[in-house]
């Protein structure tokens, strides 16, 4: 590829560029589940940044289910759908290569939500300049917004504190895996997860301490919860809606404080939203509150700090990290979504 220098930024550096880069772009918006044929690898033009803008070459590239809703017109989120020929984006860390913004100089680390895509413009207030050493590899700082999430979940919206009787659904994905663990350091008397195949639920209690995991595909879901929860679960945290959200409603005790923040099994697997058994509500006296990050933008700047303390505490950073850089993002995200990754999911550029 031809060369070229981006602008000097304030201090007088420059970066040498590539001209032309690669990306990938979603090119058909799936009907069902994900494939790989919704996605097209193809090479743009490298940006000169602009004034107050940074080009930073992408490190490393977070994936996630919420993703796939985003490919739907019709979505929920609180956000807009992907747009069609154009690259897919999520969050990222990379390294800052030219600059015309002073408080960001060319060789910081940034995070920043970006494209799928080898390098990336990015104005100089999106871009949060990181520590290097605050957290142990930059993958980790790919987990903000799933901490956050899960920390908004559990402390803010549910009020989990000791003695508490704590259920999460989808607790093998990036949230629930570490909202789990956020439970028992809020004093949770006993935590149980539910997922997708007895491997993830053993890893869940081997490896992440849940006291108990279910497989959601047992034939009763709420006899096989209420084994583990007898005297009933007092917070439950929703990350999947559907049969695991009625389950719950079952197995409730009174005043059980519900924390709604997914509903996986619809958006993805095109299960039924889950009925509510308002007479059981009524008499259960629960309270169910819907929760998004969006709402609560401030948690993100709590979270890194600590998730240092927790984990210089022993909590464990389940994550997925895969190789191979752009080609491989529709696969990994296609994967993910078929269940075949646990925690936190992201990819390495080559």
């Amino acid at each position: 590829m031809t060369m070229n220098e981006c602008p000097p930024s304030p201090s007088g550096a420059t970066a040498a560029i590539p001209d032309r880069a690669r990306a990938v772009h979603l090119v058909a918006r799936p009907d069902g589940p994900l494939t790989t044929d919704a996605f097209r690898g193809v090479e743009v033009p490298v940006p000169d940044p602009g004034p107050g803008h940074v080009l930073v070459r992408t490190g490393h590239l977070g994936v996630a289910a919420v993703m796939r809703e985003r490919m739907d017109l019709d979505g929920d989120l609180p956000v807009p759908p992907y747009a069609l020929d154009e690259p897919m984006s999520g969050p990222a860390v990379g390294t800052v290569v030219a600059s015309r913004a002073e408080a960001v100089p060319v060789g910081a680390l940034v995070a920043y939500w970006g494209p799928w895509a080898e390098y990336a413009e990015v104005a100089v207030e999106a871009a949060r300049v990181l520590d290097p050493a605050l957290l142990p590899a930059p993958q980790y700082h790919l987990a903000t917004a799933n901490g956050a999430t899960a920390l908004h979940g559990v402390r803010d919206v549910a009020g989990v504190g000791r003695g508490d009787v704590v259920l999460v659904s989808g607790a093998a994905g990036g949230v629930g895996s570490l909202a789990g663990q956020i439970a028992r350091r809020l004093g949770a008397a006993r935590v149980i997860g539910t997922a997708g195949s007895a491997a993830k639920c053993r890893w869940l209690v081997d490896e992440l301490g849940f006291d108990a995991a279910v497989d959601h595909h047992v034939d009763d879901l709420a006899g096989a919860l209420r084994e583990h929860a007898p005297d009933g679960v007092t917070v439950y945290l929703d990350l999947v809606g559907g049969a695991q959200f009625e389950a719950a409603v079952a197995v409730a005790a009174t005043h059980a404080r519900f924390a709604v923040g997914g509903a996986l099994s619809t958006q993805q697997a095109g299960a039924p939203w889950p009925r509510f058994d308002t007479g059981a509500a009524i008499v259960k006296a629960l309270a169910v509150r819907g929760f998004a990050l969006v709402h609560a933008p401030q948690v993100l700047g709590e979270w890194p700090a600590l998730f240092r303390r927790w984990l210089a505490e022993g909590m464990t950073f389940p994550h997925t990290s895969v190789d191979g850089g752009l080609p491989v993002l529709p696969d990994t995200l296609v994967a993910l979504l078929a269940g075949h990754h646990r925690g936190h999911v992201s990819v390495r550029m080559a």
